[in-house]
């Protein structure tokens, strides 16, 4: 198992993935992921914030960090933390509980960059997220109601979303 910096040969992997995930939460849940701008996950793998877990040479997943995440955490976020957003699990290796290897990998990251917290949020309150996140070692935090904030995707306009912690 390996983690590493996506590139941008991995792009059109990335957005397959993201495609496929949209169509798979769209068989199970009512809030989904819209199309996320290519632009946006190109300008994140320039800028060294996308990353991909590789399992026998295939991305097993993928997902984005960011330093900052003040529409979601409010004043939460003036605290040295990782954000963690749309993990995305390659559909071959769905269910395999890839995600506890991300949050060590990220436990480890946030430490190297002097952050005291690894946080992660999910729009609605999804019961089989809750726990497989909390089973991950998170700390459920409950639910804010977001309205419409501007700089985030569609998916978190007028909805709840769930928090999550590890402090370290």
């Amino acid at each position: 198992m390996l983690f590493e910096n996506c590139s941008l040969s991995d792009h059109e992997m990335i957005m397959n993935m993201y495609r496929a995930a949209t169509a798979y939460q769209k068989t199970k849940f009512t809030s989904y992921w819209p199309e996320f701008d290519p632009e946006k996950i190109k300008s994140e793998i320039i800028n060294g914030q996308h990353w991909k877990m590789i399992i026998d040479n295939n991305i097993a997943c993928i997902w984005a960090h960011t330093f900052s995440d003040p529409s979601i955490w409010g004043e939460r976020n003036s605290d040295p933390a990782v954000y963690l957003h749309r993990i995305c699990t390659n559909p071959d290796t769905r269910g395999k509980k890839l995600v506890k290897h991300i949050i060590q990998w990220t436990i480890k990251f946030a430490r190297q960059n002097g952050k005291s917290f690894v946080r992660l949020d999910t729009a609605g309150e999804n019961q089989g997220l809750i726990k497989h996140y909390t089973d991950c070692g998170l700390k459920y935090l409950g639910v804010v109601y977001l309205t419409t904030p501007e700089d985030l995707p569609s998916h978190y306009h007028n909805t709840n979303i769930s928090l999550f912690e590890l402090k370290l």
